[in-house]
This record gives C-alpha cells, structure tokens and sequence, in this order.
C-alpha cells in the first residue's frame, strides 16, 4: 500500500470561541498534544519520504478562519514544507470540491492515516467519504480533537466518533483506528 499523511484543518484559530468558558484550557490543552503528535508524525513522514497533505479551510470574511487571517494560517507545529501538499477547502468534507482525490490519485495513494480537527464535523465526513472512494484508513485515536458541543464534551465526542468509526467500511475498505504511537513509516 501507498500511504499519505491527511493533517485536517490543524489552523490557528480553529478552535477559538467554541468552548464553554470554564474549558478553554482543557481544550487547548488536547489541541497542543494533538498538534504535538501530528507534527512528529509529520517530521517521520517526510523523512521517510512519505507524502504529507495538510487540509486547510478557507472560511468566509468574519469567520474564525477567514482566509489569509492569522486564524487561517496553519499550526507551527504542522507548517508546510517544500514537499507538503496543501488542499484548500470550505465544507466539512476535504473531497468536496477540492482537487483532493486527483492529487491523491497522482501519488498513487491508497491509504490515509488522517489526523486533525474538528472529530465530528471535518475528520468523520473526510475519513468515511475517503473509505467510500476507495481509500483504507488509519484514523489516529489520539489525533483528532474538537470543542465540545453542547452536553458533550471533547473527549466524549472524540471517544464516540473512534468507536464509531473503528471497522467502518465501504466494499473492501475499511477504517482502522490506532494511537499514533503504532504508525511507523
């Protein structure tokens, strides 16, 4: 198998005003160790000259990544390098309307390990759509973050949407879902 790194929306401000105000630093806290372990993923990727794309979300003027705002930019610790694809998008799903499966395609890519925010919006629609093209996927447990959303918190949606998605599939292909600590290039 083929295998690219997928970084979903790992941007400045992706998190900013979402959460209760007592949790802020609980949620920023997740999102610094998740960053922190997309980012060595990232590094032994790229020295293993495995192919990185970073998913980056074009929002409108006033959203919280409005594009070319310091919102918008990407994580430090995910920043692009000569060799990172980057695919702009602006709905939840990383295919939709994007160039994702042709660059995928052209890379001879037949399995993601996919990492980043947010767990029930960008990562489950991007991880079941790409499984539904034909892609198996590596769904990285302690990878993918988000704020909570109403009386859930974070690390119950994150907890739901990995057994959820874990043996999720579409014909052959299949989500597996594993700590970062398993993935070796």
């Amino acid at each position: 198998m083929t295998t690219a790194l997928l970084i979903i929306d790992m941007q400045q401000a992706i998190l900013a005003g979402l959460a209760d105000p007592a949790r802020p630093p609980a949620i920023d806290a997740q999102l610094n160790e998740v960053a922190d372990r997309l980012g060595e993923l990232k590094r032994k990727a790229e020295a293993a000259g495995m192919p990185v794309v970073l998913v980056q979300h074009d929002g409108d003027p006033g959203h919280r990544l409005e594009v070319a705002t310091a919102g918008w930019q990407f994580r430090s610790e995910v920043a692009p390098g000569p060799e990172t694809v980057i695919v702009h998008k602006r709905n939840c799903d990383a295919f939709h309307d994007t160039d994702l499966g042709e660059r995928l395609a052209t890379l001879g890519i037949d399995q993601l390990v996919i990492g980043g925010c947010m767990t029930q919006f960008c990562v489950d629609t991007t991880t079941r759509r790409a499984v539904s093209m034909g892609f198996n996927v590596l769904l990285l447990e302690d990878g993918h973050t988000t704020a909570d959303l109403g009386p859930l918190t974070a690390e119950q949606i994150i907890d739901h949407h990995n057994r959820l998605l874990s043996g999720f599939d579409a014909g052959s292909k299949a989500v597996r879902v594993m700590p970062s600590s398993a993935v070796h290039w």
